[in-house]
């Protein structure tokens, strides 16, 4: 079996880089500078265990690549990426006869609750993964994951429920270090997850220090999420089996790293695009379909978009500011 990451960046990086380094079979996809360093001189994976440094074929897309019948698309671009990625790689031959969309199985490694819905319009064996991995972008060819006693906890999960199990990939991820588990409705995990990832819009607004305003804006995001997702009838997880599904797993950055989250890295590294619409915007999304107001979600996308259209770093603005808005 091999494992096609495309978009190896932070978390395509360590998931992809760890299983490199555990002996599968990987090809690591990536753009511009990074597919540079990672052709020239390898992928370098710190964690807190120890630093790993692999060299597996790098493609710059499916042009590169022969797809064959073993093959695991694993999609780690943001959301707002998704689409080109499908239309890219969806139609592709694979040896032996059929298409990547008929033939291959391709695992969401993102955030957001969108792409599975948008991947089945294309691809017939589709996967959901719940990402528990505060990775970081270093440099070009250097990404770290500082949690323990495990880099990440990537639960994993057939979209929709009742399709085969992906009992093997999962297995290949724990030989890679990270927890694994396979789950009968894994977009309960994800949907769970993107209630956490509304405060990605006020780290990335505000900065990594927080005052009491910005706390108060992520629990009112977070507030307006849970109302959204009750009226629209999503399956979310209890506390007690959110908690239980990252018990003893303690998520951290390495020593001396600063930064923050996904949206966060975004801003910093003047990617010109930001997941907002995906997190908060499908909040909103929802709020408008079920008539629940969802006024702090409305405002962090709105700003989060303009502040990567314009170039605008975190903590440009403050949390009183912000919360001044919205009253």
């Amino acid at each position: 079996m091999r494992y096609i990451i495309i978009g190896t960046g932070a978390v395509g990086g360590v998931i992809g880089g760890l299983l490199a380094a555990a002996g599968r079979d990987v090809v690591l996809v990536a753009r511009n500078r990074q597919l540079e360093a990672l052709t020239s001189g390898g992928l370098e994976v710190a964690t807190a265990n120890g630093v790993h440094h692999v060299h597996p074929p790098t493609a710059a897309g499916p042009d590169d690549v022969q797809l064959r019948p073993d093959d695991v698309l694993v999609v780690a671009v943001k959301s707002q990426d998704t689409a080109a990625v499908l239309d890219a790689w969806a139609d592709r031959p694979v040896a032996g006869g059929g298409t990547a969309a008929t033939d291959l199985r391709l695992v969401c490694a993102q955030n957001g609750v969108d792409n599975e819905r948008a991947a089945l319009r294309r691809f017939g064996h589709v996967v959901g993964m719940c990402v528990w991995l505060p990775a970081t972008f270093l440099e070009p060819g250097r990404v770290s994951a500082g949690s323990t006693p495990v880099p990440g906890v990537l639960t994993l999960g057939a979209v929709p429920p009742g399709g085969p199990v992906p009992a093997d990939v999962a297995a290949d991820l724990e030989a890679a270090g990270f927890r694994a588990p396979v789950v009968g409705d894994v977009m309960a995990w994800k949907y769970s997850k993107l209630l956490t990832n509304l405060a990605n819009s006020v780290e990335a607004l505000v900065g990594t220090a927080w005052d009491a305003a910005a706390g108060e804006l992520a629990a009112r995001a977070t507030a307006e999420g849970r109302a959204v997702l009750s009226a629209a009838g999503a399956s979310v997880l209890s506390d007690e089996e959110h908690d239980a599904s990252r018990a003893r797993f303690h998520m951290a950055r390495l020593p001396g790293e600063e930064g923050g989250g996904s949206s966060w890295q975004s801003l910093v590294r003047g990617t010109g695009s930001i997941e907002t619409d995906y997190l908060n915007g499908e909040i909103v999304l929802l709020g408008r379909l079920h008539g629940v107001p969802t006024p702090v979600n409305a405002l962090l996308q709105r700003l989060s978009r303009q502040a990567a259209a314009t170039g605008t770093r975190p903590g440009s603005v403050a949390g009183a500011d912000l919360l001044a808005l919205v009253g």
